[in-house]
């Protein structure tokens, strides 16, 4: 059985694989050049992606309306100007959130940020809109 060894610990290949399977976020991993190079593989996903979208550029892979955005956002990570964000959308008519972390290596080098998409359907959605306008002009 193959053991993956992080910090706080060790785990199969399985298991962590079950972690992505099972929870109801979806993860993107896009690297520092912006390339897609993993997304979970679980049933609870809102936005599909496939094998042919690993490799792509992450704009390819967002809707032409919210390409400007993420480009902003990214280029803030990449500048250290802004370490994460979390927006609020509406998606077949559910309230979405959408969060992006910086990753860092121990050296506090740029490597790259994680995409974390849930529906939150079930939370309080109690002044998001604020919320929003908040995130996006805080850095």
């Amino acid at each position: 059985m193959d053991k993956i060894t992080l910090q706080g610990g060790s785990m199969s290949l399985d298991q962590l694989n079950a972690i992505f399977k099972t929870i109801p976020e979806e993860f993107d991993l896009i690297d520092e050049n912006d390339i897609v190079r993993w997304s979970s593989a679980n049933r609870h996903r809102l936005f599909a992606r496939t094998d042919d979208d690993l490799g792509k550029h992450v704009l390819e892979v967002h809707p032409g309306h919210s390409q400007g955005r993420v480009k902003q956002v990214l280029k803030e990570m990449h500048d250290g100007k802004r370490g994460q964000i979390s927006i609020m959308i509406h998606y077949h008519d559910r309230p979405v959130n959408i969060a992006f972390y910086a990753l860092h290596n121990d050296d506090g080098k740029y490597i790259g940020c994680v995409e974390v998409t849930q529906d939150v359907s079930g939370h309080q959605e109690r002044g998001a809109f604020w919320r929003n306008v908040k995130q996006i002009f805080k850095h």
